[in-house]
């Protein structure tokens, strides 16, 4: 009899426990899903300043207002911690390739493509 009433029990404790984890797992869902609802809400609050979006576009686009002078200035090296830019191959300009394939094919030298 205690074995029949244990089994019967069995099962809805472990469903029990099983609906609590996900409760708590809903749960901090939610708490992260309100988080970013507020940041949200803040940074378009922050948005609608016309002073926030003045300096946003100095900071970020380097615009500058009327009647503003504005000076970018650039190092002539750049610093140890910087890798330098690669240049790219110089490769010969389009017209050149052009005219050496006709001089190429009116010589006969020429490669058939196909």
């Amino acid at each position: 009899m205690v074995c029949a009433i244990a089994m019967s029990l069995a099962y809805p404790v472990r469903e029990y426990i099983a609906q609590r984890r996900g409760i708590a797992e809903l749960q901090a869902e939610k708490a992260r899903v309100e988080a970013d609802r507020r940041a949200l809400a803040a940074q378009a609050e922050q948005i609608r300043d016309p002073n926030w979006i003045k300096r946003a576009s100095k900071e970020r686009l380097h615009y500058c207002g009327p009647g503003e002078k504005c000076y970018v200035v650039m190092d002539p090296k750049p610093s140890t911690g910087q890798a330098a830019v690669k240049q790219p191959a110089q490769t010969p300009p389009w017209y050149q390739t052009l005219w050496e394939s006709v001089e190429a094919a009116d010589a006969g030298t020429g490669r058939k493509a196909g």
